[in-house]
């Protein structure tokens, strides 16, 4: 707890780290579910590898640099523990946390995959057969790529990639000859990232699964085989000793913004100065004691940042596996894509939204209405400009090699080139500061301006993380604006499983706001007065603490006061301050709260009236929804801000109504829903601790299930409506053979 730096009361608060990891930990506890599907369980397991690796390369980073500056040492965070407690509880809680995940992959998911016919052979099961073909892989295809790098006492260590797989080795000389002395030698032997980590092994032969003959499939891992036949590339050496390892290295750097000359050049040695930056974690698996101390001497680290793992480090490189080809009886089966009733292909996406304003809610229904906005911006003769603020887009990075084919790359961005080509204005705020996407937006921002392209690289001291475009067209002699307004990025790729909402306008009043928005991202206008947009950092704040104050007054008078709100996290202190209030006046709060919350609902005489929960299932819940009862008159919003201080202080954000009725109706019920959940959904309880929810005789009700039968019964109605109308209007059947083609 804190003292208040406005008031003396004490605070009720929960630490903002340790609340990240207690997710991780609903996440992991998806894994350890047995009534999941095997491949499903192991995409959760493969997340909290993840997941860990940013948190570390991060948040920690961050915590541990306080103790190096005069106060930070000393300084308590809002719950009240200091830097070097929040690092204790940290490392405690983690470390339990992977060995559970590790348990759980080496003593369930990897034998139950064998006994479905996928099995990761170990070195030591290897047959004869498949011994002869890995060392025959490993000469041909493996050994010409390694490079072995030696560690010298007195020298710099070499560069070691943060999240990337090495070997070391324990080296002992044959004989006395040679370049080096007779002594031992360490080496590090870079697993290269242009080879395939998962071989798969010929001739397995085949079992019976469920009353049918089914091939066997057997994999090895790359690291395996480098390190059994890693001899070969030590002449003169045996090798005594080897260990796997990764490290996680500081990211948690900033940009000097006032260079404004050459900015990409100043992100561009940011991102040199992360790959050189100091070591926060070592992951690393069992073996070699001594060449783990000796890691982890040179890299500064002590006991509590070295994670053991008894099982294949970075997990995630596995989930290829969840496409292999008679694996679906232990995979999620594949949750279907719907199209929207407010789209169709045969009617301009302008005369949809014109008829009305359009939501989408992905992945229940697709992504592809967003596709064609910009597509057919970009052919329309009728469009004259476009503007769109671009945080991340998806695809593969430009030149890198990643991917190479064009249909690779994002069809947003696609689709602005082929828009500047065709003449029209086109202006992108491009922001560079997304975290671990730095790289993919340079290159994005390089290329749309070689297509003639604005490119505009955000604004100083703020991430633009905002998702808005506006697209000006001309009808009937004047300039008519759409807008798309969105909870999450235009990526087309995360769009697939991520929860996002989206809304498509040509209202007169937002696309108004619109286009002051702009004004201010591309330009040196001043925040204007707006009419229905409510921005951060210069009013969405107080926006947020003005209408839940409304709330806390109108219950005090004794009208209807509700407070319902679906976020990723939840951290402001002011924000958490006004809520607790709030409750003490007797308003109902409910919150669905996906990542961390640092506020403790159900403290008597402080937040009572409070309900926290959180919902981890198969699509990662993104959309942020705001709703206040405002004594009977609701207010509706959709953003694309969390209530963490970072997004109402230090990020562009945008808030917009939610204003046509059918979808205020819709976005209310699946708000509404969540809080319904029974399946998924985890409850925080006034101890800071969470704990799943029980049916407890009720039906059962899963709230991502009811949103995909809900975008299936609308998919169905419409193309039931279409058929009717298509039999209604269909001409008299003629004797005559049709000469057109059937």
């Amino acid at each position: 707890m804190e003292q208040s730096e406005k008031d003396e009361t004490v605070f009720p608060c929960l630490s903002r780290d340790l609340s990240w990891v207690d997710f991780n930990e609903r996440v992991l506890e998806e894994g350890l579910r047995k009534d999941l599907p095997l491949l499903e369980r192991f995409r959760f397991l493969s997340i909290v590898s993840s997941n860990f690796d940013e948190f570390f390369m991060v948040r920690v980073s961050a915590i541990k640099r306080m103790l190096d500056t005069e106060t930070g040492g000393i300084t308590p965070d809002h719950s009240g523990l200091l830097p070097v407690q929040q690092l204790k509880i940290i490392s405690e809680k983690v470390h339990s946390i992977i060995k559970r995940q590790y348990e759980c992959l080496r003593n369930d998911i990897f034998p139950g995959l064998a006994k479905n016919g996928l099995s990761l052979m170990q070195p030591d099961s290897w047959s004869v057969p498949q011994l002869d073909f890995l060392n025959s892989y490993f000469l041909a295809q493996i050994y010409p790529v390694l490079t072995p790098l030696r560690l010298e006492t007195e020298k710099p260590m070499p560069f070691i990639e943060s999240r990337a797989i090495h070997a070391a080795f324990l080296l002992e000389p044959e004989n006395s000859e040679g370049l080096f002395p007779e002594e031992e030698q360490m080496v590090i032997v870079p697993l290269p990232s242009v080879l395939n980590r998962i071989i798969w092994l010929p001739g397995s032969g085949s079992m019976t699964i469920n009353g049918q003959e089914r091939e066997l499939l057997q994999i090895a891992l790359l690291e395996d085989v480098i390190a059994t036949w890693g001899a070969y590339l030590f002449s003169g050496f045996r090798v005594k000793e080897s260990i796997l390892f990764k490290i996680n290295r500081d990211a948690d750097f900033s940009v000097d913004e006032q260079r404004d000359e050459d900015f990409i050049e100043a992100m561009t040695e940011v991102l040199e100065s992360r790959g050189r930056s100091d070591v926060i974690r070592m992951v690393y698996s069992p073996g070699s004691i001594r060449l783990r101390d000796e890691l982890a001497r040179r890299f500064s680290l002590d006991a509590e940042y070295l994670y053991e793992v008894n099982g294949p480090i970075n997990p995630v490189d596995f989930l290829e596996l969840a496409n292999v080809a008679g694996l679906e009886d232990i995979n999620e089966k594949p949750w279907k894509t719907h199209q929207s009733t407010d789209f169709n292909e045969e009617t301009p996406i302008w005369d949809s939204i014109s008829a009305g304003d359009c939501m989408l809610h992905m992945p229940y229904q697709s992504f592809d209405p967003v596709v064609r906005f910009f597509r057919e911006a970009a052919s329309d003769p009728q469009v004259i400009s476009i503007k769109t603020a671009l945080y991340r887009t998806g695809g593969a990075i430009p030149g890198s090699g990643v991917q190479s084919s064009s249909s690779a790359y994002s069809p947003i961005v696609r689709a602005l080139e082929q828009a500047a080509l065709n003449g029209k204005q086109v202006t992108a705020v491009v922001e560079l500061k997304a975290r671990f996407d730095e790289e993919r937006n340079i290159s994005w921002a390089n290329r749309l301006e070689k297509a003639g392209v604005i490119v505009v690289y955000g604004l100083s001291r703020l991430k633009v993380h905002s998702k808005i475009t506006m697209v000006m067209r001309r009808e009937n002699e004047r300039i008519k604006r759409y807008v798309h307004l969105s909870t999450g990025n235009y990526n087309d790729r995360t769009a697939k499983y991520y929860e996002d909402i989206c809304l498509f306008t040509c209202r007169e009043d937002i696309a108004y706001d619109a286009g002051l928005i702009f004004n201010m991202l591309t330009g040196y206008s001043s925040v204007q007065q707006m009419m229905r947009l409510t921005i951060a950092p210069s009013g969405l704040k107080r926006r947020f603490l003005d209408m839940i104050k409304r709330e806390a007054d109108r219950s005090r008078h004794n009208y209807q006061a509700k407070i319902m709100a679906k976020l990723n996290s939840l951290t402001d202190i002011d924000i958490i301050k006004a809520l607790y209030e709030a409750s003490c006046a007797g308003v109902k709060i409910s919150l669905c709260i996906r990542g961390v919350c640092t506020l403790i609902p159900g403290i008597p005489g402080v937040s009572e009236n409070i309900r926290v929960i959180s919902i981890i299932d198969h699509s990662l819940e993104h959309s942020r929804i705001y709703y206040f009862a405002n004594g009977g008159a609701d207010d509706l919003y959709l953003s694309s801000a969390d209530w963490m201080t970072r997004n109402l202080e230090r990020r562009v954000e945008l808030l917009f109504p939610v204003q046509d009725e059918k979808i205020r109706m819709e976005v209310t019920g699946i708000l509404n829903d969540y809080f319904l959940d029974n399946c998924q959904a985890r409850i925080l309880n006034n101890k800071g601790v969470w704990t799943q929810v029980n049916p407890a005789g009720e039906k059962p009700f899963r709230v991502q299930k009811e949103m995909l039968s809900r975008a299936e019964r609308a998919e169905e109605n419409q193309g039931t409506a279409k058929l009717e109308y298509n039999v209604r209007r269909s001409p008299p059947q003629s004797t005559e053979k049709s000469t057109y083609p059937a």
